[in-house]
Order: structure tokens, then C-alpha cells, then sequence
């Protein structure tokens, strides 16, 4: 009995990896114009607005895929489509590989993507190893009552933007996770709801609007944020507004969730999300054929990663957990974590040391990842019917910083996301030393806050020099109307250290080769003298 079980099991496997995984793209998109002439027929006024904003123009990933080709594909023998993607101009689809490879004989079909690699013509490595994928100022200042929350907020200096009532109004976060069981009826979200912040959201799992169902993870991702008791838990964002997005299906690892999570952030897009915040990470699945390696997470290679690196240059902020594999043999980021424009977020320990399973960079192609660090050991959440307590996890560590940078952004609601960014990365502890293990460090929002203020303050001056003491680099920002100036970096004793022609309205120069002490610069120009004081620390 138990060799006739052990053979029907060995069936039943062979059955369900004889239907392959793959994406067909297209080559066109004919009534393009049609989108353009009416753009809110594919984007929301948010979107548009948030485009507008930010100099962002309407582009060709923006017109949805052509009806007439996914029914044509829908319509090829042995074919499922799975998901969908305008930005990719792209479907996910299951059939067998000769049913697939099929497609490429339709005229509108540019190429077809295997899952499996060595599927593909091109002959691209497969993976080794399988890998487990991880899962301005107001009068009136906001003082909560965090409880034992306060430490990962406070270690952010996240308490300073709520002192000031940045708390995240007027920004939308899109969470896109595993489920939001209790979200509709525990008294951590109370508050969400009686202030009608949850938007609404979507299941793409099952295809279906409940997305107050999965597992519980999304749940207490969301608590990390939104969450709200006082005295014990207060999010980082609490008066945010959320969509919750289900695009992982926690009964298997399989390389359509990459489609479904691309799919939900052009949802997110639509609907004018500020911010996409996701604790997921792909790299293994149940099918090793599928899996990727380590050379895939170069920001490019992924699925995911290339639909992560859109969202950002449709304008949105994307932070993702870095993954929970350091304790393993394969210890590196996976994907959407590889992309480049992603804020990647680590996990550090309550005294700020290195949480042990947090996954560690670089990229494949030796860029810094992951970017920042926030509390993810002991990390304080709510489970599905209020109740608070600690829990362990890059999981976490992600959505406490998404929730802050809201917050930042709350303040400076005019600024970019790639300004956005850097403020957050510049204000980080190890900002001028970053390794593969911390990255650029922990952010200081308080700093992030000051130095996007002074710069701001341009406007009212002729210059601004900053960060003033600095450990490394300093910034020297002309006002508008001085197209260059010479700087020249005294000692003490008078001597040039740099000298230095400024061509552009803000310009970096390293001080890094001098030693800690205190400096004299000069800045000239046409109708500009000043001089001052620089502190090298």
C-alpha cells in the first residue's frame, strides 16, 4: 500500500509540472491613441495628478494590453491565462510547452518567457539551488502614547514627524501581501476604519473582492502602519489610507504570484497609491526548475523586479523587505528586493545590531542592497483579533519604514520620489561607509526632515551648504539665478585643501581624504562672496 501511495503521489507531481509556467509578450498595442486622447478611461485623476506633480509623462506601458490579443490567446488550445500586465505588455499563461510555444507562430506575439530557463531558446542558467522564498510645522503637536511600540518608531526618529503631525494624511499605501484576515473587525484597526482609511483592495489569488481573507501575515504588516491601541501599539503611519492587495498564495511557491503582485501594483498605480509597500520575496519555488539563482537578481532578470522598477517611474515609492535567509547557505536578497529604484529594508535588533536572518547584498551586479535597516527582530504587531504582541521578520522591518516615509512625505508632498528616496538613504547612519550587510543604515527622519526644510529654504537665500558637521560628502545648492561659482576649502593654518568649480545649482564635494577637524570655504561668483565654517567629523 504505502509503494502504490509513494507511486500515485509520483503522478499526481509529474501531472501538475507537466503544465508549464510562461509569459508571451506582445509587440504592439494598436489603439494607443485612443488611451491618450482619454487618459482617465485607463488612470485615475490621483494618477494623473501624481504624474502631473512630479513631471512624469503618459507612456506607451500606460495604455492597457490589447483586448483582441488576450482573447486570442485565451481562445489557443490548452492554454490558461493566469494574469496580465500593460506595463510588460505581457500575459502570464499555463499550458503545456508544446502548447505554448504555439504562440510564437500568432503575428502579434513578439516572444515567449519560460519559467523553466532552460526551456527557452536562449539558454539561460538554471538555478543550482532551490532557495525558500520569505516570507511644516503645526501649532498643535501629536504626542502617542506608543507603548512597547515606541522603540521601533523611535529608532527612526519617526516620533519627531508625529510631534509635527506628519502622521501620514493625504497619503495612500498600497500593502500587497498574503491576507488581511481581521482587519475588518479587530480593535487594532478600529481606528482605520472609523475613519474610513481603508480604501478597499482586491484578492488576485482567488479573483474575487474578499480580500479580508488568507493568511494573517498582511494582517500584521498592515498593524506595523495602520495599527492603533494606545498605550501599546501605534503605527507608523496611522492615519494613512490603505489598499490591501492579496498576490501571495501561501499553499505553494509558484512563479505566477510574480505576475499577480506586477498586476496589483498597476492597480495600485491606478487608483493614485503613493507608496507600494510589499513583504514578499521571490527567489525559490516548489518547482526547482523555476527557481531562480543568485545571478538573476541583478534588477532586471525578475519579473517582478522589472514590474517593481516601472512602478517607480510612474512616480510611486516601492519598499520591500530584503528577506529572512542570512541563517542560510544562500544568504542574498531575492527579487523585488534586487530592484534598483526599490527601497530595500533589512532588519535590525531593538539595540540596533544586525538581526541574524536578515538577508544581506550586494545584487548580483554589485550594488548596494539592501539601501536601510528598521526594527525587525521583536517587532510589534496585531494578530487577527486585536491582540498585540512581538514577532520576528524583514516582514516587519519593511512596513515600519514604509509607513514613515508617508510620513515624510506627508511633509514635502511636492518633492519626487527619487527626492524622497534620497533624503531617506542621506539621512542614514551609514550613508558615507554602506556595506552588503546594513546597507546605507538606519534612517534618521528627523535629519531627513531638517535637510529637506534648509533645502527648501533656497528660495528665501543665495546658497545652502549641508549636511554642517558632516562625516564625508557635503552638498553646496546655488539659488536659481547663479549658474556657477568656485569653491575653494581652507585649514586652520590656510591651507587649499579643495577648490572646486560648482557648474550646477547643487553640487557634491568629498571631504573624505581630510581629517576630522574644522574647515574655512570660500564661495565666489558673479554677484555671490560668502564664506563660512564646514565641521569635519
Amino acid at each position: 500500500m504505502k509503494r502504490y501511495i509513494l507511486f500515485l503521489l509520483l503522478l499526481v507531481s509529474s501531472a501538475a509540472f507537466s503544465q508549464e509556467e510562461a509569459w508571451v509578450y506582445f509587440n504592439a498595442k494598436p489603439n494607443s491613441q485612443t488611451y491618450y486622447d482619454d487618459p482617465l478611461s485607463m488612470l485615475s485623476q490621483r494618477a494623473l495628478d501624481r504624474r502631473l506633480r512630479q513631471n512624469i509623462a503618459l507612456d506607451f506601458k500606460d495604455i492597457p494590453i490589447e483586448t483582441a490579443y488576450i482573447n486570442q490567446i485565451k481562445a489557443s488550445a490548452g492554454i490558461t491565462v493566469m494574469a496580465k500586465s500593460k506595463w510588460l505588455n505581457a500575459l502570464h499563461i499555463r499550458g503545456t510547452q508544446a502548447d505554448i510555444n504555439a504562440l510564437k507562430l500568432l503575428s502579434f506575439v513578439s516572444k515567449v518567457d519560460f519559467a523553466n530557463k532552460s526551456l527557452d531558446l536562449t539558454g539561460r542558467k538554471i538555478a543550482s539551488e532551490k532557495v525558500k522564498s520569505t516570507n511644516k510645522k503645526l501649532e498643535t503637536a501629536v504626542n502617542y502614547s506608543y507603548g512597547i511600540s515606541a522603540n521601533q518608531i523611535q529608532m527612526l526618529n519617526g516620533q519627531i514627524l508625529h510631534q509635527q503631525n506628519y502622521t501620514g494624511s493625504g497619503k495612500i499605501i498600497a500593502v500587497l501581501d498574503a491576507g488581511f484576515p481581521g482587519v475588518n473587525t479587530a480593535s487594532t484597526f478600529q481606528r482605520l476604519r472609523d475613519n474610513n482609511k481603508i480604501l478597499g483592495g482586491y484578492n488576485y489569488v482567488l479573483r474575487n473582492p474578499d480580500f479580508y481573507a488568507g493568511v494573517s501575515h498582511g494582517t500584521e504588516v498592515l498593524s506595523t502602519m495602520g495599527g492603533y491601541k494606545e498605550n501599546v501599539l501605534v503605527g507608523t503611519a496611522p492615519d494613512a489610507s490603505y489598499y490591501l492587495f492579496i498576490t501571495e498564495d501561501d499553499t505553494s511557491e509558484n512563479p505566477v504570484e510574480e505576475s499577480l503582485w506586477v498586476e496589483a501594483a498597476e492597480e495600485a498605480d491606478r487608483l493614485g497609491a503613493d507608496i507600494i509597500t510589499t513583504s514578499l520575496g521571490y527567489f525559490g519555488y516548489d518547482n526547482a526548475n523555476y527557481s531562480h539563482s543568485y545571478s538573476d537578481m541583478n534588477g532586471t532578470a525578475n519579473y517582478i523586479s522589472r514590474g517593481a522598477e516601472i512602478a517607480f517611474s510612474k512616480g510611486m515609492i516601492v519598499v520591500a523587505s530584503a528577506g529572512n535567509e542570512g541563517n542560510t547557505s544562500e544568504k542574498h536578497i531575492g527579487g523585488p528586493a534586487d530592484a534598483v529604484s526599490v527601497i530595500t529594508v533589512g532588519s535590525v535588533t531593538a539595540t540596533k545590531t544586525l538581526s541574524s536572518f536578515s538577508s544581506i547584498g550586494p545584487s548580483y551586479d554589485q550594488r548596494i542592497k539592501p539601501d536601510v535597516m528598521a526594527q525587525g527582530t521583536a517587532a510589534v504587531v496585531s494578530d487577527v483579533f486585536g491582540n498585540i504582541g512581538t514577532t520576528n521578520g524583514t516582514s516587519f522591518s519593511c512596513p515600519i519604514m514604509a509607513g514613515t516615509i508617508a510620513c515624510l512625505w506627508q511633509a514635502f508632498p511636492n518633492k519626487t520620489n527619487q527626492e524622497i528616496r534620497q533624503l531617506v538613504l542621506q539621512s542614514s547612519d551609514r550613508y558615507t561607509f554602506p556595506n552588503i550587510q546594513y546597507g546605507y543604515g538606519i534612517p534618521n527622519f528627523s535629519l531627513a526632515l531638517n535637510t529637506a526644510l534648509n533645502v527648501d529654504s533656497i528660495n528665501k537665500s543665495d546658497f545652502l551648504v549641508y549636511p554642517n558637521p558632516t562625516n564625508s560628502d557635503i552638498y553646496f545648492t546655488l539659488s536659481k539665478d547663479i549658474n556657477e561659482a568656485f569653491l575653494t576649502v581652507y585649514s586652520l593654518l590656510g591651507q587649499k585643501v579643495v577648490e572646486r568649480q560648482i557648474s550646477n545649482q547643487s553640487s557634491i564635494v568629498s571631504l573624505q581624504s581630510l581629517h576630522s577637524g574644522i574647515y574655512f570655504y570660500t564661495l565666489e561668483a558673479s554677484n555671490l562672496y560668502k564664506t563660512g565654517k564646514i565641521i569635519k567629523q
